[in-house]
């Protein structure tokens, strides 16, 4: 009883959020729970009530030791889970499709359409070794370990990694979704009530995993729009040469602000290819899409340079080599003959 005393000092938020997409996914929970203990309270019940009825002292019991069938019995045992699975898949069937995080919203609340010509937010989201960078591009602004968002509008992430796989979650506001790199995944959800909310990394990621966390703050519409003010007029530039000190492992990192970001940054670090030097994966995609070109055409063979070799930590292994860029068919000097690189 003391141990589940202390329980009432914890913030159930999964059972009170704060955005619709929670509220929806909480209701499931309910129902879900509900659904499943008319079949889990009976049956414990039951085998209290068999166990005390045909307990050997009780002498008046009935005793049959050739009973072998009821069909009535057969009837409670097999049809009533029937139709609870029934229910639970059709349950499971509409809310995986309804709740789809990759299915812009249809709704800011039970109670309010999302007024025409209202865009999303969005949030371009990249998780690093141990923090969590937030760009948003229609801003022009970097975060590190803060959000923000104003309060009934909806919002798109964006979610990647740049190295291993982490999970994007806000309890208060939706469900986690996992952030990987070389992969983006998806996220539509709306908070409507302002407020300041945890965010976490629930996979874990390695030594700093414990505080790869972030505060979330729902704001009015004018609160937002100061606070982007704010950032833009507190914070340097994010570009490729600052994010890759940035990206460097680190622990329990503070808050901070950039009051521009490259544009093309995301699409970087998405695709791989942060370092002036690397080709993208989209571009390595749509050669292979092509049929490829072989080992004849990939002349430009790079290798990461000392300083990039010294902050992933691989000082002492093997230098391996991988293809910077194609080659094009005219060399643009006009004097060499030899292959010249050119980014495609």
């Amino acid at each position: 009883m003391p141990a589940i005393a202390l329980l009432a000092g914890c913030k159930a938020v999964l059972l009170s959020p704060s955005g619709d997409i929670a509220t929806q996914q909480r209701d499931l929970i309910i129902i879900s729970t509900l659904l499943m203990l008319l079949i889990i309270v009976p049956v414990i019940v039951l085998t209290l009530l068999f166990a005390w009825r045909y307990r050997k002292s009780n002498t008046a019991a009935t005793y049959d030791p050739e009973w072998n069938h009821s069909t009535k019995l057969e009837l409670m045992i097999w049809g009533a889970p029937l139709l609870i699975i029934v229910a639970l898949g059709a349950l499971t069937w509409i809310s995986t499709h309804t709740l789809d995080p990759y299915r812009p919203l249809q709704r800011l609340d039970s109670e309010r359409e999302i007024p025409a010509g209202v865009k999303p937010l969005v949030v371009e989201v990249v998780a690093l070794d141990w923090k969590w960078l937030f760009i948003y591009p229609e801003q022009g602004i970097a975060v590190v370990n803060e959000l923000a968002a104003p309060v009934d509008r909806p919002i798109t992430f964006k979610i990647t990694a740049s190295s291993v796989m982490n999970s994007f979650f806000i309890p208060a506001l939706a469900g986690q979704i996992y952030a990987m790199p070389g992969m983006e995944t998806k996220l539509h959800a709306v908070i409507n009530q302002p407020g300041e909310f945890e965010g976490f990394s629930a996979n874990y990621s390695g030594a700093g995993f414990s505080d790869m966390r972030f505060k979330f703050h729902g704001m009015p519409v004018a609160d937002f729009d100061n606070w982007v003010k704010t950032v833009k007029t507190g914070g340097g530039e994010l570009g490729r040469d600052r994010y890759l000190q940035l990206e460097r492992p680190s622990e329990r990192e503070p808050v901070s602000r950039y009051a521009s970001v490259a544009a093309d940054l995301y699409d970087a670090i998405l695709n791989r290819c942060v370092e002036s030097n690397k080709m993208c994966m989209k571009e390595m995609m749509a050669i292979d899409a092509k049929g490829g070109l072989g080992m004849p055409g990939a002349y430009n063979l790079a290798s990461l340079d000392p300083a990039t070799r010294n902050r992933l930590g691989l000082n002492g292994a093997p230098v391996r080599t991988y293809v910077g860029a194609m080659c094009t068919v005219n060399d643009p000097s006009g004097t060499s003959s030899s292959p010249v690189t050119q980014p495609m």
